[in-house]
């Protein structure tokens, strides 16, 4: 509020506008006097106006028309409305049409205290109402600010994802040339299963990089993408099915880089040592159990009948060892499936301390 708030008085009655000015003088008010509508809204025009005195009967423009045309006024001042008519639609109409509030004109001197009063407190509430749209209109751009900066994020996050996921894919398909120019076998093959797990990391990038949700991946999806580059990667067809059955789980980025390596590792396992005669069938499912997240690879091979291949490495134990120990996973063989049958069960959420991996693989 100003040192001196100023009041304009639109009313054609200049004895009592001499009055209110003398009264409102003496509280410390500023008094301008308009004598019809359009006086006092040119007057309004000029600005400078804290708070209006409006009186309903006037030649030309009444109170309420005034009223209205005043309400159409950005940042308009507060409106008292003033009649001598003692029907309250009036009051009603004028107060639903914007007035702050509503005195009638006494013939006992007890118009000008209450002018004062009701005019005073206009002025605070519209004090109050400023602030409180300023606080509301900064609350709105603050939080179309953070909206903005939070979709540039959300754009620069799926670039980088985005070219991790194709140089990523470039260096796996380095390897597969690599492999494919070796005749030494065991080169092949360990450049096949680097190309794998490189795959494996490459396809969490590309799922978030199309994904709505940059703070999860649906392991169906991802496991599906990354099974069609294990069969594409695997030559002369040596697997005859690679099933996958899998419910549509979400979980973040990080775990499902342990998931994705831990099934290429033992599908790439299956597909060495599982079928020495022959290709055969390999399943992998996943599956929710309450809280935890069950998966299974599956194979119908020679099983742990098998003697142990002198070109194992163990370096495919380590690695699914490592990323079961991130995902805090239970891994067994269940020694009651004819081939072999790896089963990890882990939390849905993030595991907090890692316990030891109970089964060998690989």
């Amino acid at each position: 509020m100003n040192v001196k708030p100023t009041l304009l008085y639109v009313d054609d009655d200049k004895a009592l506008a001499r009055l209110v000015e003398r009264g409102l003088t003496r509280h410390g008010f500023c008094v301008e006097y308009a004598s019809d509508g359009e006086a006092g809204l040119a007057r309004i025009a000029q600005g400078g106006i804290d708070v209006i005195a409006l009186d309903q009967y006037m030649p030309g423009l009444d109170g309420l028309e005034t009223l209205g045309r005043i309400q159409a006024i950005p940042n308009a001042p507060p409106v008292v409305f003033v009649t001598a008519s003692q029907n309250s639609k009036i009051a009603v109409t004028a107060l639903k049409a914007g007035a702050a509030d509503y005195l009638v004109k006494d013939t006992l001197g007890e118009f000008v205290p209450l002018l004062h009063v009701a005019a005073e407190v206009a002025i605070r509430q519209a004090l109050v109402q400023k602030a409180r749209d300023e606080a509301e209109a900064e609350v709105r751009a603050s939080r179309d600010r953070y909206a903005a900066l939070a979709a540039e994020r959300e754009m620069l996050l799926r670039e980088v994802n985005h070219r991790i996921g194709n140089s990523l894919q470039i260096i796996a398909s380095l390897l597969h040339l690599q492999a494919n120019s070796s005749p030494e076998e065991d080169i092949k093959a360990a450049l096949t299963n680097a190309m794998g797990r490189v795959a494996a990391v490459a396809q969490v990038h590309r799922r978030l990089y199309t994904s709505h949700d940059l703070k999860s991946v649906l392991l169906n999806q991802y496991l599906e993408a990354l099974l069609e580059d294990l069969r594409r990667s695997t030559e002369g067809n040596r697997m005859s099915r690679l099933d996958l059955k899998a419910q549509p789980v979400e979980i973040d980025p990080d775990r499902a880089v342990a998931i994705g390596i831990i099934v290429n590792e033992l599908v790439m396992n299956a597909v060495k040592y599982a079928y020495p005669d022959g290709p055969g069938p390999i399943h992998v499912e996943l599956a929710s159990d309450g809280d935890d997240i069950v998966l299974s690879i599956t194979d119908d091979g020679v099983g742990l009948n098998a003697r142990s291949d002198p070109r194992s490495t163990g370096m495919g134990q380590r690695i699914v060892s490592a990323m079961a120990q991130k995902l805090d996973a239970q891994a067994e063989r269940d020694p009651t499936h004819a081939g072999t049958r790896i089963v990890l069960r882990f939390r849905s959420g993030t595991p907090q301390v890692a316990k030891p991996m109970s089964a060998t693989a690989a």
